[in-house]
């Protein structure tokens, strides 16, 4: 599913879940915040915000008839939900603690539209209209000299693999600074957020390369760096987790 143009700058992708009751739900680390919103009967469902989560979790499957969830680019959901994003880490939060009324009238219309695309496009509306109120309010194209330091700073961190001091340096900024406006925008600080996007490029090449080349190709220092990262962050090695074994099941809050 692909977002309209207009939001392109905030959303980095849109996906349709299906969840079975019959499987895990697995929740991998991701420095993005994303909105879901949970069909759970003919006329029922609920919004959440759940915010970047700094490690994986899995939980007991359940079914839902539809789960529709945007992920936002990481920086993006502070203007869009209004507060510091710090504080949705490890959290889902419904969407009326943040909007209000806004978010319960949100949830009152995709509640009687019928299927995915539908509640896509009125998920959408909904993220055009904030573009008009409190933070939200210059759009989601405009940008201010954070904006741009923020995106070099995701970029860099997201594939050259820099060193924080050294990436602050670059950018003429100190790593106090740096890591106030993660916290703020992304949830995160500097040096977990690389962390989580190197695990994720290794969840990706995974199942094509040795573990070994895996590691070189990622930019740790050997495998047993990067086996000890992995663990950390998902719970278990990258062999078992390549074999199908899991974190242990905890109880799903929401």
């Amino acid at each position: 599913m692909l977002p309209t143009p207009a939001l392109r700058p905030w959303i980095a992708d849109v996906t349709l879940i299906r969840p079975d009751s019959a499987l895990p739900l697995v929740h991998l680390p991701d420095a993005a915040t994303a909105l879901v919103y949970r069909r759970t009967g003919a006329r029922e469902g609920d919004l959440r915000v759940v915010g970047p989560r700094s490690r994986a979790s899995c939980h007991p499957g359940k079914e839902l008839p539809m789960c529709v969830r945007v992920r936002l680019h990481p920086g993006a959901a502070r203007p869009v939900f209004g507060v510091p994003v710090s504080e949705l880490r490890d959290r889902a939060v419904p969407l009326s603690d943040l909007w209000g009324d806004r978010a319960t009238r949100l949830a009152h219309r995709l509640n009687e539209l019928t299927g995915p695309g539908p509640a896509l496009r009125g998920i959408e509306d909904a993220l055009l209209e904030g573009a008009h109120h409190g933070s939200a309010a210059r759009g989601p194209r405009a940008t201010d000299a954070r904006d741009l330091l923020l995106r070099e700073a995701v970029e860099s961190l997201s594939t050259t693999g820099e060193r924080v001091a050294v990436l602050a340096r670059r950018l003429s900024v100190s790593e106090r600074r740096l890591r106030h406006l993660f916290t703020d925008r992304v949830g995160l600080s500097p040096k977990h957020f690389a962390r989580i996007q190197r695990v994720r490029t290794v969840l990706a090449g995974a199942g094509s390369a040795g573990l070994a080349g895996l590691a070189s190709d990622t930019g740790y220092y050997d495998q047993s760096h990067m086996t000890a990262d992995f663990r950390a962050l998902i719970g278990v090695s990258p062999g078992a987790f390549r074999a199908g074994r899991l974190p242990d099941t905890t109880p799903c809050a929401v």
